[in-house]
């Protein structure tokens, strides 16, 4: 047997015929594949001595306002990874770091010279982030100005980072001695 293809308009010259008046509805489109949404793959987890983990991308800028002095450090158009805030009033430094922490958290501050850890609770804005509350005259504030070019951050139920010990982050432990 001998499959032979009609013209398209056979089957509404045949409706007519049949006394339609209205031809069928034309097939519905073909759906279109869904795009699948992209979220960024998390940062891999650091592994070694922290003084051989690779620098967070980003860059640090410092800024005064109505309470004092604050560094940020983070990668241009987006929230700061990082912050340290002197609060003038209060001469109190407050060091954070983007993400939430639950209950009984600490924060590890890491330089060349040595380390120290500290309890840490949600900042409790939006975006959300972990901080520690800091007497200006903390010896790890001179240990992270004096480290050899970094520092680390390890924070409880968070990836931990390594950044630059830039002149930023000591202007603003300066600023709140003062």
């Amino acid at each position: 047997m001998r499959i032979i293809a009609l013209p398209r308009i056979l089957p509404f010259a045949l409706l007519a015929l049949a006394g339609c008046s209205t031809p069928p509805p034309e097939p519905a489109p073909a759906p279109q594949p869904v795009k699948p949404v992209v979220t960024p793959a998390p940062a891999p987890a650091v592994q070694g001595d922290w003084i051989d983990w690779p620098i967070a991308p980003g860059t640090w800028t410092y800024r005064k306002d109505d309470r004092g002095s604050l560094a940020l450090f983070g990668e241009v158009g987006r929230d700061a990874t990082f912050i340290i805030r002197c609060n003038q009033s209060r001469r109190q430094l407050f060091l954070s770091r983007a993400g939430s922490v639950g209950e009984g958290a600490t924060m590890v501050l890491r330089a060349t010279a040595g380390e120290a850890s500290y309890p840490a609770a949600n900042s409790g804005g939006q975006p959300t982030y972990a901080a520690v509350s800091l007497s200006p005259a903390d010896i790890m504030m001179d240990r992270i100005a004096y480290s050899r070019g970094r520092f680390a951050v390890e924070t409880t139920g968070l990836p931990s980072i390594a950044l630059p010990a830039w002149p930023e982050f000591s202007r603003v432990v300066e600023d709140c001695r003062r």
